[in-house]
């Protein structure tokens, strides 16, 4: 049986060689690596993306926008309208939960200028949670679109925030039973708070890189399998060689206690916030100093190589990047049990 989480990329791969189906109206379309399809209509690309939310159910719709927006953001596009599918547990729903999420669904919303369109509610047999979907559509010009296969040996791989927000405010507000016996209340605290600030908003660091000036290839959002499984994505995209600075990736400190405590691998955790870009190689520099000026932490942490592979090197050892098979805050779940709280 197949673990949860992602599809593994070559059965993946498979799938779309033998299914997707080809339009001339398809500027880009299914691929690992690839964050949302885009179609030419007139002289507008228009950028779809649909992705749910599966492990949190505190201020859920937060979640859903962001991640949603983040993934058009990726593409070079604006986001601006977005359906949702909410499918509600049976026996756990209340009228009082069915108002959080769409009150939760339109805070989030209207903090990045995204309409709610429509979608679908229901109250579904056999959930245990709130599960929701959406399906988020952008605008650009079709020139302004992003394509990571563009990129070049050479180009330089820049880091945006820190990794795993995503997955440590999950923990701090899912797991907080959990918790209390093996971190401080100040730690689960500032954790949850993690969701607000930073934020999981891949935007504002897009936005300064896009303004820099600078030769943008393209850009890749970390989610389900953290930041190792991106950036093996991002050797698929790309089609070319990773090699990575393990000791540049900036991890929080409250993700880094938590993660200990837990015994999970931050490189591996769901990673939503943090904002992977490819860039021109003497743009490197430029592009780290636009995302610092942001007031967003910065780095360079790698570089596309024509030698096939995916490479970390860590206090001086160079080692393959691991690989994460299942997503570690659904392996923890699985292990733990989900309702922690």
């Amino acid at each position: 049986m197949l673990p949860p989480g992602k599809l593994p990329g070559p059965l993946l791969r498979d799938l779309l060689d033998r299914y997707a189906t080809s339009d001339p109206a398809v500027i880009i379309g299914p691929g690992i690596g690839r964050d949302a399809a885009a179609i030419r209509v007139d002289e507008t690309a228009l950028v779809i993306k649909t992705d749910p939310i599966t492990f949190a159910t505190e201020d859920a719709g937060r979640y859903l926008i962001n991640v949603n927006a983040n993934d058009i953001t990726c593409m070079g596009a604006t986001p601006r309208w977005i359906l949702v599918t909410a499918l509600f547990p049976e026996k756990h729903t209340t009228p009082a939960l069915v108002e959080q999420s769409f009150a939760s669904l339109s805070r989030a919303a209207s903090e990045i200028g995204v309409t709610l369109v429509g979608g679908h509610t229901e109250i579904t047999i056999g959930l245990d949670r709130l599960i929701l979907v959406g399906q988020m559509i952008g605008t650009c010009e079709p020139d302004a679109l992003y394509d990571l296969s563009r990129s070049e040996s050479g180009d330089a791989i820049i880091l945006a925030s820190g990794i795993a927000i995503e997955g440590t405010a999950i923990l701090a507000r899912e797991a907080s039973a959990k918790l209390s016996g093996l971190v401080t209340a100040r730690t689960i605290s500032a954790a949850a708070g993690l969701l607000i600030s930073p934020g999981i908003s891949v935007i504002p660091a897009a936005r300064a890189l896009q303004s820099a000036g600078v030769t943008v290839r393209g850009l890749h959002d970390p989610t389900e399998g953290g930041l190792a499984t991106a950036l093996a994505e991002l050797g698929e995209a790309t089609g070319l060689g990773v090699d990575i600075d393990g000791d540049a990736i900036h991890v929080l400190p409250e993700t880094r206690e938590i993660c200990v405590a837990l015994g999970i691998d931050p490189l591996g955790l769901i990673a939503s916030g943090a904002l992977l870009a490819v860039v021109a190689g003497s743009d490197a520099a430029r592009a780290v100093q636009a995302v610092n000026d942001a007031g967003i932490p910065g780095a360079r942490i790698g570089t596309l190589t024509a030698t096939p592979g995916h490479w970390l090197t860590t206090s001086g050892r160079r080692l393959p990047l691991p690989t994460f098979a299942v997503d570690e805050i659904a392996r923890f779940f699985a292990e733990d049990g989900y309702r922690s709280r």
